[in-house]
């Protein structure tokens, strides 16, 4: 199956690596305009003519930070002067601290709720003239599989995330039916945080290499293995292309089967 975005604007957030860098190379494959983010300009630089190889569509990087009112504004003005439009939103975001309950302070959960939450509460409101005035603007916002079960010592992400969850549903029902709205849940993926913790494994000696970290990362999910970024990143894409015309205001694990709620 192959996803057409020829002509299309897609904007990718936190994209200057991890599931944010695969999403915004799905779409660049399939010939869309796609607008990268990040804080790091060197890094989103080196993302973006990366990235800008994939497609025949025009790949840009805009330096922002998304707990940042203004920064998200200019990010969405900037795509807009560039391209003239926005068709598809992805929203993502680094992972707020771990910790037990009662090690976080107030601070730590306002600034999860600005960066998990308000990015996106921002974002949308930002981009929806323009996500509605096109054929078909799409909304996917990239969360965690921490929203149908709460993992050990993550209660930030935990508790903030649901949030856009709630958020997404209500969108897919406002925007529509010019915009569809959805969102996936990501297990487990080969990104550099998991390659960090791997390899910070194998110094302290609880690996012998990193390929039997990687193996022992894979330990009890049904497909034996933990994600490639780009297996979440094709979701996305599809999400955000015509052939998913009829999916709105799902949420849609992506964890090799490792989750154990039914729904």
């Amino acid at each position: 199956m192959s996803l057409d975005f020829d002509g299309q604007v897609a904007l990718v957030t936190a994209s200057s690596s991890g599931l944010g860098r695969a999403s915004a190379e799905s779409l660049a494959e399939g010939n869309a305009h796609v607008v990268m983010n990040g804080r790091d300009p060197e890094q989103l630089n080196e993302a973006v003519e990366s990235v800008d190889e994939l497609g025949s569509g025009e790949v840009i990087g805009v330096t922002a930070d998304l707990t940042d009112k203004a920064d998200i504004e200019s990010l969405v003005s900037q795509t807009v002067d560039e391209f003239g439009t926005i068709d598809h939103l992805v929203t993502s975001a680094g992972g707020p601290p771990s910790g037990p309950f009662m090690e976080m302070e107030d601070d730590d959960w306002y600034q999860a709720f600005d960066l998990l939450v308000m990015s996106v509460v921002r974002l949308v409101r930002e981009s929806a003239e323009h996500l509605q005035a096109g054929d078909g603007g799409t909304v996917v916002n990239i969360t965690s599989r921490s929203v149908k079960e709460a993992i050990d010592s993550l209660v930030l992400s935990n508790s903030v995330r649901m949030s856009v969850i709630g958020l997404e549903k209500t969108l897919s029902k406002e925007l529509a039916p010019e915009v569809r709205v959805n969102a996936v849940l990501p297990g487990p993926h080969e990104t550099s945080r998991i390659e960090d913790l791997i390899n910070q494994g194998v110094e302290r000696g609880e690996y012998d290499s990193y390929e039997d970290g990687l193996e022992a990362r894979g330990d009890g999910i049904p497909l034996g293995r933990i994600g490639e970024p780009r297996e979440l990143g094709d979701t996305v894409a599809f999400l955000s292309s015509d052939h998913s015309s009829y999916i709105n205001g799902v949420a849609i694990p992506i964890d090799g089967g490792n989750g154990k709620s039914n729904l």
